[in-house]
């Protein structure tokens, strides 16, 4: 069949360091049947060359919640929306490095420090993250991240001289869709915090979140972006819609559609670590494990920042059953 021979083609391209065209990104997520069958297996093989059959597990501290300024219409931590989420301060540096000890003992690689909030303030609050990621990197082997919103050089500078290894920080969408989904703060700050991150010399982990209402080729669009800046990693995201936000009853996700964007982005991307975070629960359903052959290398254990994740006995399950080894485990 004809596809099998353009997708083999493809993937010889990609691995020789070429970069899929936006309609060969769109034809991923247009594909059906036995055609998606066939990208399906060119994005397994395009991960297993660079991760085999590992998936390193994440793991995250909602360290400070709620009250936020910025106006995401996704997010349940939002001031100007109607949502409920937890409010409270930042958690004691005790707590964070406790978190970290769970984390490792629960087998992530990673374990990422979440603040609400614009940008991290120097002072008591920004100070006290400096002293828990010095704290974690000298008492444990997982590797501390951050996602604290905005930075500025020395903001950069601080996390990265504490031992921060991975600042994160989604760009969310594509640029042409960005404003529908935030207009308090611009695009380009965010791609801004991503490149003073990496000059800081920290890995850079940055996806985005899909299902907002976003176009098929704003997803490949998004693909493309993060390829441009050659981020270190790449979440995935699916929305779980939230009460009380703007986008309370979008759901414009199947399982199929999930699958299609995690391969989709395994082209663009063929020699980084993608994880499938956020939303995975409620969007794959019963394909969950389909995404490591769709050409997930990762995926987030646990909770998330204000809705629960599956129990992790669960998830070690289910990478037995599929015969893809947890690191750490």
């Amino acid at each position: 069949m004809k596809y099998w021979q353009e997708v083999a083609q493809l993937v010889e391209k990609v691995v020789a360091g070429h970069t899929p065209t936006r309609a060969q990104g769109m034809q991923v997520l247009s594909s059906t049947g036995a055609e998606y069958s066939a990208y399906l297996a060119g994005a397994h093989h395009l991960k297993e060359r660079t991760f085999g059959d590992i998936a390193q597990l994440c793991s995250i501290i909602n360290a400070k919640s709620g009250r936020c300024m910025e106006n995401c219409s996704f997010c349940a931590q939002s001031a100007h929306h109607q949502s409920s989420p937890p409010v409270y301060p930042l958690k004691s540096h005790a707590e964070i490095v406790d978190g970290a000890r769970q984390a490792q003992e629960d087998g992530s690689h990673c374990y990422g420090i979440v603040t609400s909030g614009t940008r991290p303030e120097p002072g008591r609050e920004f100070d006290t993250i400096l002293a828990a990621i010095r704290d974690i990197r000298a008492q444990f082997d997982i590797e501390p991240s951050a996602s604290l919103g905005l930075l500025n050089e020395g903001l950069a500078s601080a996390l990265a001289e504490a031992g921060c290894v991975t600042y994160h920080h989604n760009l969310e969408t594509a640029r042409s869709f960005f404003p529908h989904i935030c207009t308090t703060h611009d695009y380009e700050e965010d791609v801004n915090t991503v490149r003073l991150a990496k000059a800081a010399g920290m890995k850079v982990c940055c996806g985005g979140i899909f299902g907002l209402g976003e176009s098929a080729e704003q997803r490949v669009e998004l693909a493309e972006t993060l390829r441009e800046l050659d981020v270190d990693s790449v979440p995935l995201n699916f929305l779980n819609p939230i009460q009380g936000t703007p986008l309370e009853n979008h759901c414009s996700l199947s399982p199929m559609d999930c699958l299609r964007a995690i391969t989709m982005f395994r082209y663009f991307l063929p020699n980084k670590p993608i994880s499938v975070c956020g939303g995975r629960e409620p969007n794959l359903r019963e394909l969950q494990s389909w995404i490591f052959m769709a050409g997930a290398s990762g995926t987030m254990v646990g909770n998330y920042l204000t809705t629960s994740g599956r129990d992790r006995a669960v998830d070690l399950q289910m990478f037995a059953d599929i015969e893809v080894k947890a690191s750490g485990c």
